[in-house]
């Protein structure tokens, strides 16, 4: 299974970063909902990643993904923030949208829980957790250990 997440993981992870750029697009220029301050942060981080992966699975070169790394922590980190944001009332005073769009607005609220930052959040862990698996499994085990 190592050896398929090794050859595969950044392929999968730049799958991952072309649904989630299609998805947000989808929302804005199709469902006409227009982004929140958080979800555009979102969409800085997730937008240059299928670039950097699209790169990077084109090479067959996890290093050129390196910089996609960053870009997916800061985009969990923002996207996380928003989800609390919309769901815990004491965390979604203080979402930096004051004008323009709120950031506690739910556009969608699949079985009460699934949001477009919660969507988000998931992509990125997805691709964090993608590129994490295509590590080299002797620098893998020394990561874990």
């Amino acid at each position: 299974m190592r050896d398929f997440f090794k050859s595969y993981g950044v392929l999968f992870a730049w799958f991952v970063s072309i649904i989630a750029t299609l998805g947000s697009l989808f929302f804005s220029e199709i469902m006409h909902y227009e982004p929140c301050k958080l979800c555009w942060l979102q969409r800085i981080c997730m937008y240059p990643l299928t670039i950097i992966l699209g790169y990077a699975a084109l090479k067959e070169d996890r290093k050129i993904a390196t910089p996609g790394v960053l870009l997916a922590v800061v985009g969990f980190l923002i996207a996380g923030y928003h989800y609390a944001g919309q769901k815990i009332a004491s965390i979604g005073r203080v979402l930096p949208c004051e004008a323009g769009v709120p950031c506690s607005v739910d556009y969608i609220n699949w079985l009460g829980f699934i949001t477009i930052p919660l969507l988000s959040l998931t992509a990125f862990v997805l691709i964090l957790a993608l590129l994490f698996l295509s590590r080299d499994p002797e620098k893998l085990a020394k990561a874990i250990l």
